[in-house]
C-alpha cells in the first residue's frame, strides 16, 4: 500500500512539473511575442476621409510642358481600396501653335490660351504594397505603393470625349493624420489641333500633402 502511494505521488509530481514547463514554454513563445496579424497598425486608412493638395508638371503630347496644381478628396472604404475625386488646373500652350498663329494672325488655334485648362477625374485607388521606414532616431513611419485607374474630362478647346487615366503613386504617413504623396499618371485622350485629330498621352507628375479625417484614426 505504501509503495502504491509513493508511485502515485511521484507520477503526480512529474505531471505537475511537465505542466509547469509547458506553461513556461507557452509564455516564452506566445506571451513574449505579438502575432503579426494582430499587431497594432501605425496608421489606419479604413473609413477615413483624405483631403489632398498637389502641384507639379503637366507634360502634353501636343503642348509644351506646364505647371499643374489642384486638390483631391478620397474616401477609403478599406485599408487597400479608396475612391478619389480630383480637380486640377494647368495652362495649355504649344510652341507649334504659337508659331502658327504668328504666321497666320487671323487664325487663333487655341481659344483663350491664357485661361487655365481644367482636369476633372475620378479614380479607384488600390494600395497593393506596404512598408515601414525607421528614421535616424527611433521614429518609424509607414508607406505604401498604389495603383490608380479611372477616367474624367480634360476641359480645354481641343480635347474630345472622355479622358482615360492610369498611374502609380506612393504615400508616406507621419503621425496619425498626415501624409506626403507622389503620383505619376498617364492621361489618354483625343485632341484636334490645327485641323488634325490625334490620340495623345499626356503625363502628369505631382507632389502633395494629405490630411486624414477623423484626425485620431
Amino acid at each position: 500500500m505504501a509503495a502504491s502511494t509513493l508511485v502515485v505521488g511521484v507520477a503526480a509530481e512529474r505531471l505537475a512539473r511537465a505542466q509547469c514547463v509547458d506553461d513556461e514554454l507557452k509564455q516564452e513563445l506566445v506571451g513574449g511575442r505579438h502575432y503579426r496579424g494582430v499587431e497594432e497598425r501605425l496608421f489606419t486608412k479604413a473609413f477615413r476621409h483624405e483631403l489632398s493638395a498637389m502641384g507639379g508638371l503637366y507634360a502634353g503630347d501636343l503642348y509644351s510642358s506646364s505647371w499643374v496644381v489642384g486638390g483631391a478628396y478620397t474616401f477609403h472604404f478599406s485599408e487597400d481600396l479608396g475612391l478619389e475625386a480630383s480637380v486640377e488646373f494647368t495652362r495649355f500652350r504649344s510652341a507649334v501653335t504659337d508659331a502658327y498663329e504668328r504666321r497666320y494672325p487671323q487664325i487663333q488655334v487655341l481659344d483663350n490660351p491664357d485661361k487655365p485648362g481644367r482636369l476633372y477625374f475620378g479614380h479607384l485607388v488600390w494600395s497593393f504594397a506596404y512598408g515601414k521606414l525607421r528614421w535616424m532616431g527611433d521614429g518609424i513611419s509607414r508607406f505604401d505603393f498604389n495603383l490608380a485607374l479611372g477616367a474624367g474630362a480634360t476641359d480645354d478647346s481641343t480635347s474630345l470625349g472622355v479622358t482615360g487615366s492610369a498611374g502609380l503613386g506612393t504615400k508616406f504617413y507621419f503621425g496619425k493624420w498626415f501624409a506626403v504623396r507622389f503620383d505619376a499618371r498617364d492621361h489618354v485622350l483625343r485632341e484636334v489641333l490645327v485641323g488634325d485629330e490625334h490620340l495623345v498621352n499626356d503625363f502628369v507628375v505631382t507632389l502633395g500633402a494629405s490630411v486624414f479625417i477623423p484626425f485620431g484614426g
